[in-house]
């Protein structure tokens, strides 16, 4: 999905001017982190639960590999793929955003998950590895908030390792219509809500139903992958396609 022009971009269903979109998008993740986890739960009836572990399933990520959990927000992932590369391998816990970093971090060092963690804020367009530094990258529910999709996928192909490969878990779009009514219904009226009532912010929930209808459909970010230079790309569509998972490799 090409973005509106050099100047401008969309967030949610706003044009903006580029260079606005990450500030506004950092004060989306900033009012919602507290409430971050809980909100998942309620949003999705505790379903990206498995969603994440079907990512899990099919990262291949072994003992001793070092891992890079992008837009790791409060680390679900990262607390798993710790456990999987254990003593001899490194997980890093990376996100633009400060407050979701932090709620990352407390929340990881509560469940005894230390040792082999590293946590970086970091911006997915660019990234502050070498060339070459990572076995396997993870981004998840993250990449429709990124301002320019296409330099953060060459950003991360850049610091894969040859051979490794890239997770994108992201919210797409279903496969079946009366599901997809009934969707849209949910996300622009009862979301809100939700938002309002538990998180105290019915407007950033509304900005995240928006990002989801704006972001690409699965054969187009299976061909933005292909550009900007992953091969063996395909997806899993979950859900009847709510969310698909893109898996494309660096060889």
């Amino acid at each position: 999905m090409a973005e509106d022009s050099q100047e401008t971009t969309h967030f949610g269903y706003r044009t903006v001017a580029r260079a606005q979109k990450a500030d506004m998008v950092a004060q989306v993740f900033h009012s919602v982190a507290a409430k971050y986890d809980v909100m998942n739960d309620l949003m999705s009836f505790g379903i990206h639960r498995l969603w994440k572990r079907f990512t899990i399933d099919c990262s291949g990520v072994r003992r001793g590999q070092r891992v890079l959990d992008l837009a790791g927000g409060t680390g679900d992932l990262t607390a798993k793929f710790s456990r999987l590369v254990g003593e001899t391998g490194e997980v890093v816990l990376a996100d633009i955003n400060e407050s979701m970093l932090k709620m990352g971090r407390e929340k990881l060092r509560n469940l005894g998950v230390v040792g082999n963690v590293e946590y970086v804020q970091a911006n997915a367009e660019a990234l502050p590895f070498p060339d070459n530094s990572f076995d396997c990258i993870t981004i998840s529910f993250g990449l429709r908030n990124v301002t320019d999709k296409d330099k953060a996928l060459r950003s991360m192909y850049r610091v894969l390792k040859p051979g490794g490969r890239l997770l994108v878990l992201e919210f797409s779009k279903p496969i079946i219509d009366p599901l997809s009514k009934a969707y849209d219904a949910y996300s622009f009226h009862i979301l809100p809500r939700i938002g309002e009532v538990v998180a105290q912010d019915a407007e950033s929930y509304r900005y995240l139903a928006e990002s989801i209808r704006m972001h690409p459909d699965q054969e187009t970010l299976k061909s933005m992958m292909e550009e900007a230079g992953f091969e063996q790309t395909s997806y899993y569509n979950l859900t009847a396609g709510i969310v698909a998972l893109h898996r494309g490799y660096k060889f």
